[in-house]
């Protein structure tokens, strides 16, 4: 059985190399005195998957492992490999938001039947939180509109992504948040496809659209700046671990695949 060990601030045990490794030996956890969090099983393809939280100092009660944000392992990682690991993590974070009933502040108790936190007082029940975003790349024949945001590195652009709002489908919450952040108005929003995001829980649902009107605008705040470019011609742009990456590159391989 394989383990995945995370501490109070949901950052990963790891051991270090030019991969590091994030599935260790069931036996590993006992070599650590620490109050037990959370332990979770999942039933991950190729064999079960433990998740142990644990507190304590985990990086120098194990010599030659260290602690590594779930962030910093999108790109090391296998997608496989990172899906579970943001799985095990999300899991945990969502049981210890909900130890508790957020209508009458009775202890929580895990379903029987679901995986759910369930009030025993007023029944209510607390799934894990997924909240569902768009992220797309606006298209204009041989251009692409790429932005960089706030928290973007300096020199990376990347495609416009927002939640979805109450009472929004995907397709009418992308044409707003496109509008929002960078002036323009798209028309032909066609879906491609998801990724989960467990930062801290979202599901990117990807599209393309096409450029129907308007002129750049940013806010200065939430987006810096945003430009067109061609396809051959991009600047930075996140790694092909994100679906934003794999869009971008998607229209690259479109275009040169049509260019004689």
């Amino acid at each position: 059985m394989h383990t995945i060990v995370i501490d109070a601030n949901y950052q990963v045990l790891v051991k270090s190399g030019n991969k590091p490794t994030v599935f260790h030996d069931s036996s590993l956890t006992q070599a650590v005195d620490a109050q037990l969090l959370h332990r979770l099983h999942l039933g991950a393809p190729g064999g079960d998957l433990t998740v142990v939280q644990l507190d304590a100092d985990l990086s120098s009660a194990l010599p030659g492992f260290e602690l590594a944000s779930l962030r910093s392992l999108l790109v090391p990682l296998e997608e496989s490999a990172f899906q579970w690991l943001g799985r095990g993590i999300q899991l945990c974070r969502w049981q210890t938001e909900h130890r508790f009933c957020g209508k009458c502040g009775s202890p929580t108790e895990p379903s029987a039947t679901d995986e759910a936190l369930v009030c025993p007082s007023c029944e209510l029940s607390f799934y894990p939180k997924i909240s569902p975003c768009v992220i797309g790349l606006i298209e204009n024949g041989d251009h692409c509109l790429l932005a960089r945001g706030a928290r973007h590195p300096e020199a990376m652009f990347s495609t416009i992504a927002g939640f979805i709002e109450a009472g929004e489908n995907a397709e009418q919450a992308f044409a707003r948040e496109v509008q929002e952040e960078v002036g323009v108005v798209v028309e032909d929003i066609t879906y491609l496809y998801s990724q989960p995001w467990p930062f801290p829980g979202q599901l990117m649902l990807g599209f393309t659209a096409n450029f129907a009107g308007g002129d750049i605008s940013v806010d200065g705040e939430e987006i810096l700046e945003a430009h067109w470019y061609r396809y051959d011609q991009l600047p930075l742009i996140p790694p092909d671990s994100t679906i934003s990456g794999r869009i971008i590159r998607d229209f690259v391989r479109r275009k040169q695949f049509a260019t004689p």
